[in-house]
C-alpha cells in the first residue's frame, strides 16, 4: 500500500468524519434526524440526491456492464436525466414537497400512509424497504470493496469491514444532516475523479474520435457466445428482441431509469427543502452531476475493450474475469499511481454517499415507520431507537454483501443485478400509488392497497419463477417445476419484472379506486391545497 493512497484516504476520512460530526451537533429532534429540519440548501440537496443515486453501482457495476453491452448503456443516462432529475424534481418533487409538509410526513412510507390514511401502507412499505434494501446496500458495498481488493490487495472481508464501520458511525450519529453534508462533499470528489478519468482514457486511446473509431473497428472481436445472444459490437445496440437486447432495455435501462422515481431514499430528499424554488435550482445541478457520473462511467467501460485488447489481446470481460472487475483493473493498469488514490477516494465517496442514505432509510423504516407508528412502541428518545434500528440494518446488509458473490455466479455482474432488482421492486410496489396519489384525487385507500399488493406479488412471482437471473440461483422454480425458469426458451426469462408489475399495479389501483369508497373530501383538501 503506497503512502500517497494512505495519506489521501486519511485526509478524506478526516473531512468526512468532521462533516458527520457537524451534522450530529445540529441534530436536536426527530425531524432533524429524518429530514434535516426541512431547511437544506438546494445545492446540497441536489448533490446529495445525485450522489445517493449514483453509487459504485453506476461507476463500477454499470461501467462493467458497458464493457459488456457497449455504448447502448448510455440510454440509461438519457433516461436518468429526463426521469430521475427533470421529471422527479419538477413534476414529482414539487407535489411531494408540498404534500409531505402539509401531511407532516417524515419518511416515504409515512408519506404514503398519510396520503391514503392507511397505517397498513406505512408498515407494508417500510417492511419492503427493510427486507429488500439490504440487497441493494450489499451490492453497493461490493462496489467499493471491489476496488480496494484489486488496487490495494486487501481481503474482501477487511475492505468490507472498513467501509461499514466508517459509514455506520457518521450516519447513526448525524442523521439526515450528517448524511447530506457528507454527500455534498463526496459528490464534489466524485465529479473531480470522473472528469480526470475521462481525460486520461481519451488521452490513452489517441483522442475522442480515434478512440471511438477503434471501438467500432473491433466488432469482430465479440465472442461467439455473445453474438449468439444478439451482440453486434460495442457501438451498436444488440439485435432487436434478442436476449441481450431484453436485458439491456428492460433490466439495465428501464429497471433503473424508471425505478428511480420511486426510490424511498431519494423521494424523501424533496421534503428536505423549504420551497419549490429550491427544487428548481437543483435541476441543473442534478442533471449535470448525473450526466458526468453515468456518462463517463459508461463511455470508459465500453472503451476499456480497446485498451485491454491492445494491452493483452483480450476484450475487457476476458481480461478482468468479471464485469465488476473491469473498471478497477482498467484504473490499476492504465492510470498513473497518483490517480489510483484519487479514484479510490472517488469510489469510496460513491459507495459511502449511497450507503449512508440506505442505512438512514432502513433505520427510519424500522424505528419510525414500523416500531413507532405501526406498532405504537412510543419511545422517550425516538432518535436513539432509530440509531439502534440502523445497527440491525447495517448488520443484515453486511451479511448480504458476503452472500451475494455466491448467489450471482457465472460472470454475472453482481452490482448491476443487485441494484436493478431493488429499483425494479420499488417501481412495481410503489410507483403507481405514489404517482397517482400526487396527481389524482380519485385514488381510494382500497385502490392504493390493491395497487401496492398486486405490484409486489407480480414482482415476486416473476423474480422467483420467470426472471432467470434470479430464479436460477434462487432454485425455488427448479424445486417446484424442475426447470430454472418457467420462461426458459422464451424472451420472458430475460425481461425485468418491472415491465409486468408496474402496469398491473397501475391497473389495479385505478380499477379498484373506481369501485370502492371515495376518499374523504376534507382530507383531499388538505393534501391538494395550495
Amino acid at each position: 500500500m503506497n503512502s500517497t493512497v494512505v495519506i489521501t484516504t486519511l485526509i478524506y476520512l478526516a473531512i468526512t468524519a468532521g462533516l458527520g460530526y457537524l451534522g450530529y451537533t445540529q441534530t436536536k429532534s426527530a425531524k432533524d434526524y429524518l429530514l434535516a429540519g426541512s431547511k437544506v440548501h438546494p445545492v446540497i440537496m441536489a448533490i446529495s440526491y445525485g450522489s445517493t443515486f449514483i453509487s459504485t453501482a453506476a461507476i463500477v457495476g454499470f461501467g462493467g456492464a458497458a464493457a459488456v453491452f457497449g455504448m447502448g448503456v448510455l440510454w440509461l443516462t438519457v433516461l436518468n436525466i429526463f426521469l430521475g432529475i427533470f421529471i422527479a424534481f419538477v413534476v414529482f418533487g414539487k407535489r411531494t414537497r408540498s404534500m409531505g409538509h402539509k401531511l407532516k410526513a417524515h419518511t416515504f412510507p409515512e408519506f404514503l400512509a398519510r396520503r391514503y390514511e392507511s397505517k397498513f401502507l406505512q408498515v407494508a412499505a417500510a417492511s419492503v424497504i427493510f427486507i429488500a434494501m439490504p440487497l441493494y446496500a450489499g451490492a453497493v458495498m461490493l462496489g467499493g470493496v471491489s476496488f480496494l481488493t484489486v488496487a490495494l490487495g486487501l481481503s474482501q472481508n477487511m475492505a468490507l469491514l472498513i467501509i461499514v464501520l466508517i459509514v455506520g458511525a457518521y450516519v447513526m450519529m448525524g442523521g439526515m444532516k450528517g448524511v447530506m453534508y457528507t454527500d455534498a462533499f463526496q459528490g464534489g470528489i466524485m465529479v473531480l475523479g470522473m472528469v480526470i478519468l475521462l481525460w486520461f482514457t481519451y488521452s490513452a486511446l489517441g483522442g475522442i474520435v480515434p478512440a471511438h473509431e477503434q471501438l467500432t473497428a473491433i466488432a469482430d472481436k465479440v465472442p461467439a457466445a455473445m453474438i449468439a445472444k444478439g451482440h453486434r459490437g460495442w457501438t451498436a445496440m444488440p439485435e432487436l428482441m434478442s436476449p441481450l437486447w431484453w436485458t439491456l432495455i428492460s433490466t439495465v435501462v428501464l429497471g433503473v431509469g424508471i425505478g428511480v422515481l420511486a426510490q424511498p431514499q431519494l423521494v424523501v430528499r424533496f421534503m428536505t427543502v423549504k420551497s419549490d424554488r429550491e427544487l428548481n435550482r437543483g435541476v441543473v445541478i442534478g442533471g449535470v452531476f448525473i450526466m458526468l457520473m453515468t456518462g463517463v462511467a459508461f463511455v470508459v467501460g465500453a472503451l476499456s475493450n480497446v485498451f485491454f485488447l491492445n494491452a493483452t489481446g483480450k476484450i475487457a470481460i476476458a481480461a478482468a474475469g468479471a464485469p465488476d472487475n473491469v473498471i478497477p483493473l482498467f484504473i490499476k493498469e492504465n492510470m498513473p499511481e497518483w490517480y489510483t488514490a484519487v479514484f479510490m477516494i472517488t469510489l469510496l465517496a460513491a459507495a459511502m454517499s449511497t450507503m449512508s442514505s440506505q442505512f438512514h432509510t432502513m433505520g427510519s423504516a424500522i424505528g419510525h415507520d414500523i416500531m413507532d407508528k405501526g406498532m405504537g412502541m412510543k419511545a422517550k428518545d425516538p432518535v436513539r431507537v432509530m440509531r439502534l434500528a440502523m445497527v440491525v440494518a447495517i448488520l443484515i446488509s453486511t451479511l448480504i454483501a458476503y452472500l451475494l458473490p455466491s448467489f450471482f455466479k457465472d460472470g454475472a455482474t453482481i452490482i448491476v443485478n443487485g441494484t436493478s432488482l431493488f429499483f425494479g421492486l420499488c417501481a412495481g410496489s410503489f410507483l403507481a400509488i405514489y404517482a397517482l396519489g400526487l396527481f389524482w384525487k380519485g385514488v381510494s385507500k382500497a385502490g392504493a392497497h390493491a395497487g401496492f399488493i398486486s405490484g409486489l406479488v407480480v414482482s415476486m412471482i416473476i423474480l422467483f419463477f420467470v426472471f432467470e437471473k434470479v430464479s436460477k440461483p434462487l432454485g425455488i422454480c427448479n424445486a417446484f417445476f424442475g426447470v430454472p425458469s418457467l420462461g426458459t426458451g422464451t424472451p420472458l426469462k430475460d425481461i425485468d419484472p418491472l415491465v409486468f408489475a408496474v402496469p398491473v399495479s397501475l391497473l389495479f389501483t385505478v380499477v379498484v379506486s373506481f369501485f370502492s369508497k371515495k376518499p374523504d373530501a376534507e382530507h383531499l383538501a388538505t393534501c391538494f391545497s395550495k
